[in-house]
Parts: C-alpha cells; structure tokens; sequence
C-alpha cells in the first residue's frame, strides 16, 4: 500500500523552491513549436516555475535558447509568448543590445568602465533540442540528450504512424491549485466517470489502461478505435501532456507559476489551422472547466488542514503513485 505524499507539499512556499531547482531545473521543459519561430529573428518565449526562458532564429537560421534576462540589471529582453525581433535582442529596461546568438553587442549608453569586458557580458545560454518540430530546453549543461527522454513516446508515434502537425492554436487558463495536483489528476483515469460524462458517454465499455515506460506515461481507452478519443495519450516527466490523434495533436504544459498557481498552456497542432478546431475546441474547454473545479476543490481541502495523508490505488492510481514517488526523493 503506497501513501500519498503530505499535504504540506502543496501550495508551500518551501516545497516550491525545492521542485524549482531540483525538478524544473534538471529536467525537458516544452517551449513551443520550431515553427513558431521560423524567420530570423523569430521569437517563442515563457517561463515555467519562475524560470524565464525564450529561443530565437538566427540569421544562420539556428534556434538558440538563453534565459529571458539582459546581464545588466535583469530586464527582460522579450514580452509575451512570441513575436519578431529586427536583427537582435534589445534590453527593455536600459536598451543593451544582444546579437541573435546571444553576444552583447552594444551596453547602450553605458559608459566607460574600468574592467568592463562586453565580451563576459553575453546572454545566459540552455540547451536546446528539437524532436518532432517541438522544442525543449534544458537549465542543465549536463543533462543527457532529449532523445533518450522521448524514446518510448517516439516508438509508440512510430508504431502507429502518428505524426505531429504543426501550430495553429495556442491558449491559457489560470487554475487556483498546485501544478501537483492537476498533475496527479491528468495521470489517472479513475475520476473520469465521476468527474467527466460525456468523457465517459465517449469511452463507453472500453478498457482505460495506465502504463508508465521511463519518462512517459502511456493512456489508453482500448476498444475505441475511432471515435473522438482515437490516437495516444502521453505524458513526459515532469508536466508535459502530449495528446496526438489521426487529425492532429494537443499540448498541454501544466505550468507552475508559484505556491498552490498553475497556468495550462495549451498549444493545439493542426495543419488545418484555427478554422478546424471547433469541436477539438469544444471538448477541451469542457474537459478543462471540469478538472479545474474539482482540482481547485482538492486544493482547497489540501489547504484545510485536516486532510494529511491518502492511500494510491494500485488498480488506478500506479502513474500517480510513480509520479509522488519521484517528487518524495525531491522532498526527502
């Protein structure tokens, strides 16, 4: 029998700082898609447990990554989730003036000062991969390839000739719980007849299977083989939904932005575009509002103070039960 973790762990201000730096900063966090970003000058940015990140096309036509920070007093050097840029990065505090691979090309109106080497002063630079035209980057230097980390979803894709379309929707909604918490939601089928019915009405008698293969956990309703929930649901450590269907694909970061906050950021691929989302639209609206409420209900309870400590159901509940695992060694 496997125990929940405390519930001190969500929406504390020490728990946060811990999964910051050992979770988010070790680990593949999503950015958007190559496509987003596809001229030079091009840019995609946004930041995930306080970690400001953002990539850029070069005039080499590479995509470089470098936190969204100037070296002088920390102004941001891009607002917003994307946009253009003419030729280089410029401060929007003092105006320093960055090159497009990340080298201070002017500290404007800086002055002469004794010591002052512009070329020390270059922005803070990530490693940045690309799999299937989706970009991740990685607070690391050391962390091993992105490869390895989408191995297995990579061979599920492969096995059922599922490819990845490109951009055409992006949307956000606040949530009043810990990124935990919908995490641990997304994760397990069992609230599905309770909390989603026309979900349930969709998958009908079908078999709901978890599994969890290194870094992705696997979701499937067997026995639905065209209906609207065709196609394969993954999930990456650490909070990256990757839903891919026969017309398309939906993304979907659980975002942490601070103690017991998250933002879903949502990051619909059809090549289609906008125009044919209506019903993919219609569904993850409906599906977002119904975990969203009991999400913010569970942490509102989380937050109650009676509430300690639950137990994981072996028969539903073994992605959740992984998931708390790891999250424990950050916490021990």
């Amino acid at each position: 029998m496997q125990a929940t973790l405390p519930a001190r762990l969500y929406g504390c201000p020490d728990a946060w700082a811990r999964e910051r730096t050992a979770t988010f900063g070790r680990a593949w966090l999503f950015l958007g898609h190559e496509a987003e970003a596809a001229s030079p000058g091009d840019w995609i940015a946004t930041d995930v447990a306080g970690h400001r990140l953002l990539a850029v096309r070069g005039k080499d036509g590479a995509l470089r990554a470098f936190h969204n920070v100037c070296r002088h007093r920390a102004g941001p050097l891009v607002q917003g989730p994307a946009g253009r840029c003419e030729g280089e990065l410029v401060c929007a505090y003092h105006g320093w003036r960055y090159a497009l691979d990340g080298r201070l090309r002017a500290a404007t109106g800086f002055g002469t000062v004794e010591g002052f080497d512009p070329r020390a002063f270059g922005l803070l630079g990530l490693k940045l991969e690309i799999w299937r035209g989706l970009v991740f980057v990685n607070l690391d230097p050391e962390a091993a390839p992105l490869a390895g980390h989408v191995a297995p979803l990579e061979t599920l894709l492969a096995e059922r000739g599922l490819e990845i379309a490109g951009p055409a929707l992006r949307r956000s909604h606040d949530l009043a719980c810990d990124w935990k918490v919908y995490a641990e939601n997304y994760l397990e089928g069992y609230h599905i007849g309770s909390v989603h019915p026309v979900l349930a009405g969709e998958l009908g008698s079908a078999e709901y299977r978890v599994h969890v293969e290194g870094d992705l956990v696997v979701q499937e309703a067997v026995g639905v083989n065209d209906g609207p929930q065709a196609g394969v649901w993954g999930w990456l450590w650490p909070n990256l939904g990757i839903n891919v269907y026969r017309d398309g694909a939906m993304i979907e970061r659980m975002t942490p932005v601070g103690p017991g906050r998250t933002r879903l950021d949502y990051l619909f691929l059809n090549d289609g575009g906008p125009a044919v989302l209506g019903d993919a639209l219609e569904a993850s609206d409906r599906l977002t509002a119904e975990d969203a409420r009991i999400c913010e209900a569970v942490q509102a309870n989380l937050s109650a103070g009676a509430y300690d400590k639950g137990v994981l159901s072996a028969r539903h509940e073994t992605a959740v039960a992984w998931f708390q695992s790891r999250l424990a060694e950050v916490h021990a």
